[in-house]
């Protein structure tokens, strides 16, 4: 870990002893009192990164967690399909206005081909459930014959329900235009051009001993198991080295390629507003400064799954250096929550092997956050 982390504007410093009593108060309650084996939190300030690493990656093995300890990400794995499916956009090989049958021909005529590819990737394509049922096997046939057979509840744009269908249709509408599989598509281009090298969706074999295994509520090891639009919805494990990297490249993106530029600027625009959360396209914004309740309500059980009335901006609303992004995610052993606020240049990392409240990772999350920038 660095001696010192410059604050936001340089005039005060923020000393490493003072921010590992800020990152020990916020963290270890939370081990304790919901039995997380181990933790991981990384923040940036100033494009300068540093780690904090609690507990153990397995509990079978007792390999603490470290920076290069690799974590399921779940849902936070959606902002990585947020950038492909920009990569196609700038390229002009996909339109935010193109509909499903653009690509998957077997769906003209359906009702779910009313929605737009901007639709699928805001959760507005007429009231997808959050999960896909589990008669729907991991075959194009049936992914298919699920979408052609759906009946929306709400014309496209009218509601906001959190759906792995929505957004995993998204991400395979983009890999689609780019003409590969979403995991190729990630691999090969996207994490590589990103400058992530230990952030993958198919873990290799000579990372699996970073691997960490995860713990279900009955605090027995798994970890989680390739389905339909997994890539897409929950799939990418990193690393919280390479994750806050991902953030500081999120603060400031000038360094990587014009067209992955303009991509990763994209996935920043706000397209909807339900309540107290504006939808990009992955990251969720919030006008900063913003208070912890907001944040809360933005990202309550209501918000996750409920179906919610929800309003078009427009236009929409453009990327904006004064916001916090944010993005939550969790598997079955594993839980994330990530932000970063480009004015403040500031960002957090944190990932743990065991599900616990998101309340509980927002208010630690917060609290570091507030001591970053001060």
């Amino acid at each position: 870990m660095a001696y010192a982390i410059a604050a936001c504007c340089c005039t005060s410093i923020v000393y490493a002893a003072d921010l590992q009593t800020v990152v020990d108060q916020a963290i270890k309650p939370i081990m304790k009192e919901y039995d997380v084996p181990g933790i991981a939190v990384a923040v940036t300030v100033n494009g300068k990164p540093s780690y904090f690493s609690y507990g153990v990656a397995s509990k079978e093995s007792g390999a603490p967690v470290n920076e290069n300890t690799l974590f399921e990400l779940g849902s936070v794995s959606k902002t990585f399909t947020a950038t492909m499916a920009a990569y196609a956009l700038v390229q002009g090989k996909l339109s935010l206005d193109d509909h499903p049958s653009s690509f998957l021909p077997q769906l003209k005529g359906s009702a779910i081909d009313k929605a737009t590819v901007l639709n699928f990737g805001t959760y507005t394509a007429g009231g997808l459930p959050q999960q896909i049922p589990d008669e729907v096997k991991n075959t194009e046939q049936d992914m298919l014959a699920y979408f052609r057979h759906f009946k929306p509840v709400a014309a496209p744009g009218k509601v906001r329900l959190y759906s792995n269908p929505s957004l995993g249709m998204f991400g395979h509408l983009a890999a689609l235009s780019l003409q590969a599989n979403a995991a190729d598509v990630m691999e090969q281009q996207i994490l590589p051009k990103l400058g992530l090298r230990h952030t993958y969706v198919r873990v290799p074999a000579n990372a699996m001993t970073d691997y960490a295994w995860g713990y279900n509520d009955k605090l027995q090891p798994v970890r989680m198991s390739d389905d339909l639009f997994s890539t897409e919805t929950y799939g990418v494990r990193s690393s919280s080295a390479d994750l806050i990297r991902y953030l500081q490249t999120q603060i400031d993106p000038s360094h990587l390629d014009d067209t992955l530029r303009r991509a990763v600027e994209a996935t920043h625009v706000g397209y909807f507003k339900t309540g107290a959360n504006t939808q990009g396209l992955g990251w969720e914004r919030y006008a900063y400064p913003v208070a912890l309740e907001t944040l809360q309500q933005g990202n309550s059980n209501n918000m996750s799954r409920g179906l919610n009335p929800t309003v078009r901006l427009s236009p929409a609303l453009p990327a904006s250096a004064n916001t916090w992004y944010n993005k939550t995610g969790a598997t079955r052993g594993f839980s994330s929550y990530v932000a970063f606020v480009p004015e403040k240049k500031i960002g957090i990392v944190i990932l743990a092997n065991h599900n616990y409240p998101i309340p509980e990772r927002l208010k630690a999350a917060y609290a570091i956050m507030q001591a970053l920038e001060n």
